[in-house]
């Protein structure tokens, strides 16, 4: 007799990440943290956000806080414009059943001086 397992398909999650500052995390010099825009494969959002936590806790960063956008069908149906190379690395998450990091904006105490 054998089981009816439902395995539940992968999806992609657009998810932002807040960051802090740790011991060779590679952020530029003065900054105090970041904010990078990732998009990750999961069964669902949990699994998601979990892989990409540990991910980034392996390439020596500290995240703090994680914040779900849904998935491109979900953002499509919310009618937000998501342009083709966003869509492309989707895809390649998919595809590779891994995280990507596709935006990574550092935060300053200071505003930068623009002369």
């Amino acid at each position: 007799m054998s089981c009816c397992v439902t395995k539940r398909a992968q999806q992609v999650y657009t998810l932002l990440v807040q960051v802090g500052r740790k011991a060779g995390d590679g952020l530029p010099e003065g900054a105090t943290g970041a904010a990078l825009m990732c998009f990750a494969s999961g069964v669902d959002e949990a699994e998601a956000v979990r892989e990409t936590v540990a991910i980034l806790k392996q390439a020596d960063l500290a995240p703090l806080d994680v914040t779900g956008y849904g998935t491109l069908k979900e953002r499509q149906a919310e009618e937000q414009d998501i342009p083709q190379d966003e869509q492309d690395l989707m895809q390649r998450a998919l595809d590779e059943n891994s995280v990507i990091v596709a935006q990574m904006t550092p935060f300053f105490d200071k505003p930068e001086r623009r002369d």
